[in-house]
Formats: C-alpha cells, sequence, structure tokens
C-alpha cells in the first residue's frame, strides 16, 4: 500500500468523502492506537489529545462515526506483544503506534493492517520499510531524524576550528539513530579532510575514557550524538 493510501486512512479525508460520512447507514471505522507509555504519562496524552483534535477537524469523532481503542506498553514489552495482537483482533482499520518498541510487535503480528509509526529513529535500519522514499509492506510513518544532517554538524567542526584533522564520534548503542548518523558524518569527512573515528560508549565513565584518549593527539574535535542530544567540541 502507498504512503498517501495510508495517509488517508489515518485522516479520512480521501478515503472516506465527505458525501459518505453523511450517510445514515455509515459503517463505523475503528483506529487502534498503540503507545508504549504509561496512562498517566503527561507528553503521551498531550500528543493523544492533539491526535484526537486533528481528526476531529477532519470530522472524525469518537463514537460518532469512528472508534478509537488505546492501548499502553508502559514500557513492558510482553504488555505491547499483549495490546498489539488485541489492536489486530480488533480489526481496526488502521493502527497509529509510536516509537520502535511498540512499531516491532505490531508488524510482527501482522503484515495486512496499515500501520501508521511516528518518533522511530530509522524505520529503515529497523526493517519497519523498505526505504523511506517506498515504504512498501503495510507500514509507513515519520522518521525522528533526516540523517543528511549530520553532515552538516562535521562541517560546522570545520567552520568553528578550521584545523581540525580529526573527529571522534561520541554515540551511544542504545540509540537505534546512531547508524545513520554517522554514516551521514563519515559521507562529509572525505570532502572536508577530516579523519572520523566512532566511539560506541555506554556509560559516563566509558565517555570520560573515550574523550581522554582521543585527546592525546592535536587537531581533533568532538561530535556527540546521543538520544537527540547533539554537540560539537573542538581542541
Amino acid at each position: 500500500m502507498k504512503r498517501r493510501e495510508f495517509i488517508s486512512l489515518i485522516g479520512g479525508a480521501a478515503a472516506w468523502p465527505l458525501a459518505a460520512r453523511a450517510q445514515q447507514g455509515e459503517r463505523m471505522r475503528r483506529i487502534g492506537v498503540l503507545l508504549n507509555s504509561a496512562p498517566d504519562d503527561p507528553a503521551a496524552q498531550s500528543r493523544l489529545t492533539a491526535f484526537l483534535q486533528g481528526l476531529q477537524q477532519l470530522g472524525w469523532t469518537h463514537g460518532r462515526n469512528v472508534r478509537i481503542d488505546i492501548r499502553w506498553g508502559a514500557d513492558d514489552a510482553e504488555r505491547v506483544r499483549k495490546s498489539a495482537a488485541e489492536l489486530v483482533a480488533l480489526a481496526s482499520d488502521v493502527i497509529l503506534t509510536a516509537g520502535s518498541p511498540t512499531t516491532g510487535p505490531l508488524l510482527q503480528t501482522t503484515r495486512t493492517v496499515p500501520i501508521v509509526f511516528v518518533q522511530v529513529a530509522d524505520p529503515v535500519g529497523a526493517g519497519f520499510v523498505e526505504s523511506l522514499a517506498q515504504p512498501g509492506r503495510n507500514a509507513t510513518g515519520f522518521a525522528s531524524y533526516e540523517y543528511g544532517f549530520s553532515g552538516k554538524w562535521l562541517e560546522l567542526l570545520k567552520e568553528i576550528a578550521p584545523g581540525v584533522k580529526r573527529a571522534a564520534v561520541i554515540r551511544t548503542l542504545a540509540t537505534a539513530a546512531g547508524p545513520g548518523q554517522l554514516g551521514a558524518i563519515q559521507a562529509a569527512a572525505s570532502s572536508l579532510g577530516v579523519e572520523v573515528s566512532p566511539i560506541d560508549v555506554r556509560d559516563a565513565g566509558e565517555i570520560e575514557r573515550a574523550i581522554t584518549r582521543f585527546a592525546r593527539s592535536s587537531n581533533g574535535g568532538l561530535i556527540v550524538t546521543a538520544r537527540g542530544r547533539r554537540s560539537i567540541i573542538a581542541s
């Protein structure tokens, strides 16, 4: 199924015309929502409210012409798997999910129900879609990062310190975006005359030891990419 068909399902503007909505015998549509947060998470509740408001602006109101089934994973992998199976069994027309911890189990449960994901760092690397341009299969959505920007960090480093010849890229293995960001930085490195060294770290002590080793030689710079926070340091 194509990307715009998914968006039509979630928004209803194209797949379910206004004329059809006015018909008395209109079938109640069903949208599943699977979140990895707890029900009392303020950020998740804020996003959910915005989603419901957006649907209402398009003419879709819960209980009138659409039913919305919400499941909360609460960072419990087993609970997420059970919730994914429940939403598929409910014959949802489309399922909205946030993040890799919920998108992955959903795609393991169904390859036919349309899935729209948000807040996924690397949907291609995770195997959720075939490519950003042509998602394929039954999933599409929004990636958290555009990796091409990562190469700009190296360009900024050279502007700050033109003498930089080496750049260490600090990243955490817990961040799915790491490989894509590093790839973009490496792609820009040759034209800028910079040697890039990826450093994988897991805790504060490891970061300190890695920076200490790297700083023993001159003309070095540091790019930190972790969980969406980025720093550029030159020495």
